[in-house]
Parts: structure tokens; C-alpha cells; sequence
């Protein structure tokens, strides 16, 4: 046979089996077992918190978590914005109303619900159109490949799934900037697919470090286990603070009648901030009577307004 003289250009390279791709990230995971292993214990111990904690505090987490996620793909989507969108579909007149729904869905897919690997189209809410040339690119087959690449690595610790996948979604051809949100909450999900509380686990809440692409492989799950490690060990900490908060709001308002206050107290333990008309629709109260709650609560150092405006007020317990 006759040899390719040496000055043609290489011809193009195979692109690589699902196998190796698999066995790079299981030789990753071998490497940082020990590592692996603490932030799985710490995980574990913040779905032990959830689970025998109140609901709202699933749903404050999924809060934070979307809104710093929204800073991490360019949104910005500040908490006050999102609590009032997520509440009550309020926004601003010049706000991005995609971003709004980008980090609306990432709230409620974080708060519960089936996972992504029970049917990814569903959990995204993305079809493809009816009228899709046969020619292009069907975004059902690339959903079915991702899914065959995770269930190919199912030997693999969850955590470790969850950021082989969340490294993969744009190979995998499911979305590009912005779309990050979406392959960040997949992951988050993967996760923690086996807790009993937490529905997802924390990536972005001590900043989102973990979720910077580039570098080996090895290096790629080592940034994810220290921003896991950290985002996981300030969620933590955030409902050692509202715990101690909610037990202290309960005894001072121990003296007032009626079931606005507890019902305002709920709400302020479940949600980061509350405006007037949030409290009004979660408590099924007055807007007189939520005001003087609010006002009441305000001069005994429960509660602080933070927008410190007339109109437009929020309020944020004091923790």
C-alpha cells in the first residue's frame, strides 16, 4: 500500500466514543474519591435539614440559587425582581422579559417536580416545531444523545454525573450562552437525585466558580466539588439564620391576635423579600393589615425595609 507523503496536512480526527469520554470522567472521580466523599456527606446533610424542615425553606434556597445563576449567565436578575415576578408576574417596564421567564422556570424546576432524566423535554419545555425542515438538526435527537451518554455513566457518583453532564450539554448541541441556566439546573438536579429533601444541590450561591468550563477533566470535576463544597455550606448556614430567626420572630409576636402574623411570618421565612402586595397575596390579608404587621415588626428589629424608597417597598427578615 502506498504510504501519504509527509508534507500532506493530518486528516480529520475521529471524535471521541461515548466509552472514553465515560472512562475519563470515572478516572477523575477515582482520583478525587476523598474529596468526592465530603461533599457528598456535606450534601447529605443539608438534605437531612430539608427534610425535616418546613417547605418554604426548599423554596427560599431555589430562590437564591436561580437568582445567582442569573448573574452567572448575564441576566441579572436581582431577588427583589424575581420575587416579585415569580409572585405575583410583576416586572419593570424596560426589564428582559425572557430573562424574567429564563430565571422564572429555573425557580420552579428547582423547587420540584420530575427530574430531567424522567423526559428532558419536558423538564426544559422545548419542542421541536411541527414545520422543522427533515434536514435540520431535531432537538429531540440531541436530547436522546445527552441522555445515552448520562445513562452510559450511571457507575458514576451522582455528583460526578451531574458535572460530566453539565460539561457536555453544549457538545451535545442543547444550548449556548444563556442556555446555561438550563444545563446548570440539570445538574443541580442530577445532583441530588438521590435525597429525600433537597430537590436540587447548590451551585451558585457562594459565587459560580464550579461552573467555569476549560481545563482537564480531572480539573473540571475539582472546581465543581469546591464550588458544590462551598455554595452547599452556605445554604447551611443561610437556614441556621432564618431558623434562629423564625424562633425569635415567634416569641416576640406571641402577644398579637389573629392569624395575619403568623401567616406574614411564614411568608418572610419562605421567601427573601416581600413587598406589601406579595404579603397581601400570601397571607390573604389586608393591605391595612399587612402594613401595620409589617410596621409593628419593623420597630421591633424583625424585619428591615432594604429598598428605602416611598413606593416599592421591601421588606427582608433580619437575620
Amino acid at each position: 500500500m502506498e504510504e501519504e507523503p509527509d508534507y500532506l496536512p493530518p486528516g480529520p480526527r475521529a471524535e471521541p466514543r461515548e466509552t472514553s469520554t465515560i472512562a475519563d470522567w470515572a478516572q477523575a472521580e477515582a482520583g478525587l474519591a476523598a474529596r468526592l466523599a465530603r461533599v457528598a456527606g456535606r450534601l447529605g446533610a443539608l438534605d437531612d435539614r430539608l427534610r425535616r424542615g418546613p417547605e418554604g425553606w426548599r423554596h427560599r434556597l431555589a430562590l437564591i440559587e436561580a437568582a445567582e445563576l442569573s448573574w452567572f449567565v448575564g441576566d441579572r436578575v436581582g431577588p427583589d425582581r424575581l420575587a416579585l415576578w415569580t409572585s405575583l408576574r410583576l416586572s419593570g417596564v424596560q426589564e428582559d422579559m425572557g430573562a424574567l421567564t429564563r430565571v422564572g422556570w429555573a425557580v420552579r424546576r428547582l423547587t420540584g417536580g420530575p427530574g430531567p432524566e424522567a423526559g428532558l423535554a419536558d423538564f426544559l419545555d422545548r419542542r421541536d416545531p411541527e414545520n422543522l425542515d427533515e434536514a435540520e438538526d431535531r432537538f429531540m435527537d440531541r436530547a436522546a444523545g445527552w441522555l445515552n451518554l448520562m445513562d452510559a455513566a450511571i457507575n458514576l457518583h451522582p455528583i460526578s454525573r451531574a458535572c460530566m453532564g453539565f460539561h457536555v450539554w453544549n457538545l451535545a448541541g442543547l444550548g449556548q450562552h444563556r442556555d446555561r441556566i438550563e444545563a446548570a439546573v440539570t445538574a443541580g438536579r442530577i445532583a441530588a437525585s438521590e435525597g429525600k429533601g433537597a430537590v436540587f444541590a447548590p451551585m451558585a450561591m457562594s459565587g459560580a466558580g464550579g461552573l467555569r468550563a476549560g481545563g482537564p477533566t480531572a480539573e473540571r470535576l475539582n472546581r465543581w466539588l469546591d464550588g458544590m463544597d462551598s455554595a452547599t455550606l452556605t445554604a447551611m448556614r443561610h437556614l441556621d439564620d432564618i431558623e434562629v430567626w423564625s424562633a425569635r420572630a415567634k416569641n416576640v409576636m406571641a402577644p398579637l391576635s389573629g392569624r395575619t402574623s403568623s401567616t406574614l411570618r411564614a411568608a418572610l421565612t419562605e421567601w427573601p423579600l416581600v413587598s406589601a402586595p406579595m404579603a397581601e397575596a400570601l397571607t390573604g390579608a389586608s393591605r391595612a393589615a399587612v402594613g401595620r404587621n409589617l410596621a409593628w415588626m419593623e420597630a421591633r428589629g424583625l424585619v428591615r425595609e432594604v429598598t428605602g424608597k416611598g413606593r416599592f417597598r421591601m421588606w427582608r427578615s433580619a437575620i
